[in-house]
């Protein structure tokens, strides 16, 4: 038997864990920044380690890199415009599940064990998502960035999947990203990062503090950092 089937409920992050969607975050905040005729210098491995360590990472960033931009127009106003550019790649684009995904949602949900995803997307994001791949709508609960006050890495997403779901001792996150991976923990959850080893990230967490997989291909041999 899988050693996480131990665990209950267990809970998903769904951007870059369970949807190949980082991508298309990256090409949204371009597409925005372009449309004011400010260039986005970074490579995709740049965004990943600033987005991945925290939510204000980027909105720091991108002030530092276009202070009058951000004056003018106001994050919120910018942060809007780049949920629309979202949008737009979301509905023209293809979508794939992560590698090892349907393996483990298909395992956990065989196993009958309480489970959801929490993420940061928006309820219209992930239904949209849904609809170009049908098998996440075996998913039974998904708890959305209308569903709570703070995003993470505050713990209020799962605090509010633990009211849906209940709790227990014994319950389960898998996260991509370490400001997740700190949600988790403050809500009492035991973390799995599900991380590249030479993601930037990875040089912030030290050996032995977490589960850690490269992928969920490999979550079926155990393996600790």
């Amino acid at each position: 038997m899988s050693w996480f089937l131990d665990y209950s409920p267990i809970f998903f992050d769904f951007d870059g864990l369970l949807v190949d969607t980082e991508r298309l975050h990256f090409q949204a905040y371009q597409n925005m920044l372009e449309n004011h005729g400010v260039s986005l210098s970074w490579d995709f491995p740049t965004f990943t380690s600033i987005a991945h360590k925290s939510s204000e990472g980027l909105r720091h960033t991108i002030t530092a890199h276009a202070p009058s931009l951000v004056e003018s127009e106001t994050w919120e106003s910018l942060y809007a415009q780049k949920k629309e550019a979202y949008q737009a790649l979301l509905e023209v684009g293809s979508l794939e599940l992560m590698p090892g995904a349907q393996t483990i949602l298909e395992t956990v949900q065989c196993a009958q064990i309480p489970h959801a995803v929490v993420t940061n997307s928006t309820r219209k994001q992930t239904e949209l998502i849904r609809e170009k791949i049908p098998t996440l709508n075996q998913i039974p609960h998904w708890i959305t960035r209308e569903d709570y006050a703070r995003a993470k890495p505050a713990p209020d997403a799962y605090l509010k999947a633990i009211e849906v779901l209940g709790g227990s001792d014994k319950m389960l996150g898998f996260e991509d990203a370490l400001r997740g991976v700190r949600a988790l923990k403050d809500a009492a959850i035991t973390p799995v990062l599900i991380c590249p080893p030479d993601h930037p990230q990875m040089a912030e967490v030290a050996e032995g503090s977490l589960h850690y997989f490269s992928s969920f291909e490999n979550l079926f041999n155990p393996q600790e950092l």
